[in-house]
């Protein structure tokens, strides 16, 4: 809470001036009392000068002695670490000797003629001060005053002010109404449950990472830290602003303006953070042009930057915000930090060189691309799992699902959002789906294409809800595709609908499982009780609406809307909405959590599907993997920071 005499500064709390006052008096009567304070000082750094000399100059014989007695006989000299990311101290024992004590007498001296100088220095200070007027002692005060107030003007307008930089053209950011009156409800429809989960979450979450809803209070996952960073907050300020929810965004606004704090002792996912935060936080300020928001995101993206301080640069997938200390998970393959994580940085990167004008983020991203692009890929194709400290894969395990797929987004979508200049972008997004069709897609015996998994030379043919994605994504890379293969992409994306579609229809709730096999007579079907969740997932609808957009077949838009009756029906509560732990059960019990994501994807692709083709053009936005819209960089003669011009 701030009071009137307080303001913020990154979350902490600094004393202010009224107006008019000062911080030091200015009456006659008290310069006369720190003229003498002064005096006193001198006077006494020259009596504490004249004790330590004549008690602390060493004796050379008991100090020959304690030499010889601790450290020749007990303590092994230990030579300091140099300075740097890796280097490690050396443990050096020297032995007794001529040497040593020749050694230690040079050291004696040398301290003997510090001490001395020191002295020295101090003696002639104070004779100068003693030598000083009134008048110059004043002006000494009042130098020393002003340094104090300069500080505190630095702190109280707080970080630097960045570079001005074009701002990108925004358009269709709002209205986007449909011209059908029965597409009109169902967004109005759409609109009502973004408002329920939001209120909800107002009334019972505030400031925590997520809701649960069922319990009606705040919660968080190990992703977040121990933090309260306000995750939906920063989630879901887009789509409240592209809804026309414009007081929940302000209530938005403040909270991360007066309360969001990225200096907590909290070790956070650099993957999450990056795509909900910085996304988000870099979406609301191309969205709304408020300043605040764009600040937020450089402060946060500079706390992930020590995660890249590995020997590859390959950064890892944890880092503290507090001390900058990264780790990877433990159950990552040998240590291996994850595809899909360090892979997933490109386009929020790229936008923070833009706006600060400092070029290590976009460093940072390109040289893991450089770094991939000398590696060998088995069959082609990209592992899973990629060790910082040696680059080495960790385990063959491809995946378009979880741990892999925003990784090939990732590449398309760096074309999209250059202008399409970024042209090695798309060459390795179209090697690595080319790998993919060839090993990973197949079709059903009933005629369901899927994409499998691929683990140590076999096909696991299996497709997880994450994967579903991929038909959106095959739709938004088919202009431009080699070989004149636009169709054959769309016709892919439109495959992948259907089975996703297939996934949610074979199930009770018409929602569709986290995960769903193709064998043993079963097809899009899940066969584990732990895969038979729904947690409120995207991917699905994310699919739809992109479909909905480069073909107008009337089918996806009575598919988004079969689930978000779905969702309304079965994971609405009256403290939110809550996945659900069986798909396949008319009687499922909750899992009492309201996902950011949720409000941050799942409801904007639902209200995006029936808006109108103006509302975010394609043309002028790229959606990150958060469903955060990033403005495409017009750069033209522009050239990036640290970037070739080539490569833009």
């Amino acid at each position: 809470m701030t009071t009137p005499a307080l303001l913020p500064l990154s979350g902490r709390r600094i004393p202010t001036l009224s107006p008019g006052a000062s911080s030091f008096p200015h009456h006659r009567a008290t310069l006369r009392l720190s003229e003498k304070f002064i005096l006193l000082l001198i006077l006494s750094a020259f009596i504490t000068l004249c004790f330590g000399a004549f008690f602390f100059l060493p004796d050379n014989s008991k100090h020959k002695r304690f030499d010889l007695g601790l450290e020749d006989v007990l303590i092994p000299h230990i030579d300091s670490p140099k300075e740097g990311k890796h280097a490690s101290g050396q443990v050096v024992i020297h032995g007794q000797g001529a040497h040593d004590e020749h050694r230690h007498r040079e050291e004696e001296e040398s301290l003997r003629d510090k001490i001395r100088a020191d002295h020295e220095r101090a003696l002639q200070e104070a004779k100068e001060k003693l030598r000083k007027s009134r008048e110059e002692l004043q002006a000494e005060i009042q130098t020393e005053k002003n340094k104090v107030m300069e500080e505190l003007k630095k702190k109280e307008a707080g970080p630097k002010p960045l570079p001005p930089v074009p701002m990108p053209k925004v358009v269709g950011v709002s209205d986007g109404e449909p011209a059908e009156p029965d597409v009109k409800e169902k967004r109005d429809k759409i609109r009502e449950m973004m408002k329920h989960a939001w209120d909800s979450y107002r009334q019972y979450g505030w400031g925590h990472n997520e809701l649960k809803p069922l319990a009606k209070k705040g919660h968080s996952t190990n992703i977040f830290g121990n933090s309260q960073l306000g995750a939906t907050i920063v989630d879901a300020l887009d789509s409240l602003y592209i809804m026309g929810l414009h007081d929940e965004f302000k209530d938005g606004q403040e909270w991360i303006e007066q309360n969001l704090d990225f200096g907590v002792n909290a070790e956070v996912s650099v993957f999450e953070v990056n795509i909900r935060f910085i996304g988000g936080l870099l979406a609301a300020y191309y969205l709304s042009g408020q300043e605040m928001f764009k600040l937020k995101a450089v402060q946060l993206a500079e706390k992930l930057l020590p995660a890249f301080n590995t020997p590859t640069g390959i950064p890892w997938a944890m880092v503290n915000l507090k001390s900058g200390v990264g780790r990877n998970w433990g159950w990552a393959s040998a240590g291996s930090s994850i595809l899909a994580e360090f892979g997933t940085l490109h386009m929020e990167f790229v936008h923070l060189t833009y706006l600060t004008g400092n070029p290590a983020y976009y460093q940072k991203v390109m040289h893991i691309r450089k770094l991939l692009a000398k590696m060998d890929r088995p069959n082609g194709l990209y592992p899973n799992y990629l060790n910082p400290r040696t680059g080495r894969w960790g385990q063959h395990h491809t995946s378009v699902g979880g741990l892999g797929d925003s990784f090939y987004e990732y590449l398309l979508k760096a074309w999209l959002m250059s202008d399409k200049t970024d042209t090695e972008a798309r060459k390795t997004y179209d090697e690595a789906i080319e790998a993919i069709e060839r090993h990973l897609i197949r079709k059903s015996n009933g005629g369901l294409t899927f994409i499998g998994e691929w683990k140590n030379g076999h096909l696991e043919r299996k497709m997880g809800h994450l994967a579903c994605f991929a038909g959106g994504m095959f739709a938004l890379g088919a202009d431009g595709s080699p070989d004149d293969k636009a169709g054959h992409y769309l016709q892919l994306g439109a495959e992948i609908a259907h089975t996703c579609h297939e996934s949610y229809d074979r199930t009770v709730l018409k929602l569709g499982p986290e995960a769903f096999k193709f064998d043993s007579g079963l097809e899009a079907v899940a066969v584990r009780q732990n895969e038979k969740y729904y947690i409120l997932r995207p991917e699905v609808i994310e699919t739809y609406w992109y479909m909905w957009r480069f073909t107008h077949d009337p089918k996806y838009r009575q598919w988004g809307w079969e689930a978000a009756q779905a969702i309304d029906k079965y994971c609405r509560v009256s403290g939110g909405f809550s996945g659900v732990k069986d798909v396949y059960s008319s009687n499922p019990t909750y899992d009492d959590v309201q996902q950011s994501f949720f409000l941050a994807e799942t409801l904007k692709y639902l209200y995006l599907l029936f808006s109108s083709d103006d509302l975010m053009p394609f043309d002028s936005w790229v959606f990150n993997t958060e469903a955060h819209p990033l403005p495409v960089l017009h750069l033209g003669n522009i050239t990036l920071p640290g970037s070739e011009p080539s490569q833009q």
